[in-house]
């Protein structure tokens, strides 16, 4: 399931400049440039309502409200995808060795996930808001 009006079939083949028309500032700095928006400021950080996170770029349905929980980060956390829709990867920026993750479907930049998560997987997603829109149940 994804976002009504988002062609996936085209995302992998965007050029950067496709992507700055189609996207916010913010949207492309954070999602295409693997930006991080200050915590406490995204729009899902205390969202309590049900449904499906999609990605902003794709519309691939990335994470469920039933996940999600209040990690006192400053991002909304997750202690799982929502089955295979991410990918992840090593990313040592800033000095730091840190594991990316992104958006299966577009390769969006969407946070990095840390071990030290509720159980029953022990994860935390940590998820920029602006890489997300929620579609509520």
């Amino acid at each position: 399931m994804s976002l009504p009006g988002i062609d996936m079939s085209k995302t992998e083949t965007k050029t950067e400049e496709e992507w700055q028309q189609e996207l916010t500032p913010e949207e492309y700095a954070i999602c295409r440039k693997k930006g991080t928006e200050r915590p406490f400021t995204g729009q899902y950080n205390d969202c309590k309502d049900n449904g499906i996170y999609h990605c902003t770029c794709c519309g691939n349905a990335l994470f469920s409200s039933e996940a999600k929980y209040d990690s006192g980060s400053g991002w909304p956390s997750f202690w799982e995808p929502n089955g295979e829709t991410i990918k992840t990867e090593t990313d040592s920026s800033l000095g730091m060795r840190r594991v990316e993750v992104m958006c299966k479907e577009c390769g969006a930049h969407l946070g990095h996930v840390f071990e030290d998560g509720p159980q029953p997987t022990g994860l935390r997603y940590c998820i920029n808001s602006v890489s997300l829109k929620l579609m509520k149940d």
